[in-house]
């Protein structure tokens, strides 16, 4: 993080110093030296590509009037404005799948920065959320995802939690019990209910602490007529 910071840094005193030197041409054109087509340049303080012209034609521009955007493609970043609900649960260094890329796997990265500071965005529903942007940068070699540019859609799986040995079974296998949760153990073809401790939840399933055992058979979704000692089929 230093490193980028350090980056940061030296990146903003270039572009302080073109400022400067862009100020005082004007100062040292005087009448008997300046060129007749008063051609001014503008160099970049930094190597990169031109991702964006915002002055496509000669006009008179006013002091700090933006000309052209570049940027360097091999330190590419992406940016996704999270709920600030969900990314509390975010922070520096926590790992993220990139998907829906266009690419046949998702690529690796990993957190860089959560913005001090949200914002307000209406939602497609119309509704006022606050939200703040996150930033991410690549883990994987840039020739995976070389074929990125700047402003392409990607969609950000972030991992918030995972491990190498858990107990898992269908979100629509556990139900609320009394004050605790539940689930339909099937054995010899007749449902038993037995009392299970939840852990951690993704979208599809739910880790299960105790109440089961691997490789038990669970009844997802039952419905009303699913009481304990009826017999079940299994689809």
């Amino acid at each position: 993080m230093r490193g980028d910071e350090l980056s940061s840094a030296i990146f903003a005193e270039k572009v302080a110093g073109e400022e400067v030197r862009v100020a005082r041409v004007p100062l040292d054109l005087k009448p008997e030296r300046a060129p007749k087509d008063r051609h001014v340049d503008v160099v970049s303080p930094v190597s990169g590509a031109v991702l964006r012209v915002h002055q496509k034609s000669a006009s008179v521009v006013g002091p700090g009037a933006p000309l052209v955007e570049i940027g360097d493609p091999a330190r590419l970043e992406v940016v996704v404005d999270l709920l600030t609900t969900d990314a509390v649960h975010v922070k520096p260094g926590t790992s993220v799948l990139i998907q829906s890329w266009g690419g046949e796997a998702p690529l690796a990265a990993k957190v860089r920065l959560v913005e001090p500071s949200g914002f307000t965005r209406p939602s497609a529903l119309g509704v006022d959320e606050q939200r703040v942007n996150v930033v991410i940068v690549f883990t994987d070699p840039p020739e995976r995802w070389a074929s990125l540019g700047d402003g392409f859609g990607v969609e950000a799986r972030f991992v918030l939690w995972e491990s190498t040995n858990v107990l898992k079974v269908p979100l629509g296998a556990v139900f609320r019990y009394g004050d605790g949760w539940a689930a339909y153990r099937i054995e010899k073809g007749i449902a038993h209910i037995v009392s299970v401790e939840l852990g951690h939840r993704g979208e599809t399933d739910v880790e299960v602490l105790s109440g089961l055992s691997d490789g038990d058979s669970v009844a997802v979704h039952p419905g009303d007529r699913v009481k304990e000692g009826a017999r079940v089929e299994s689809r």
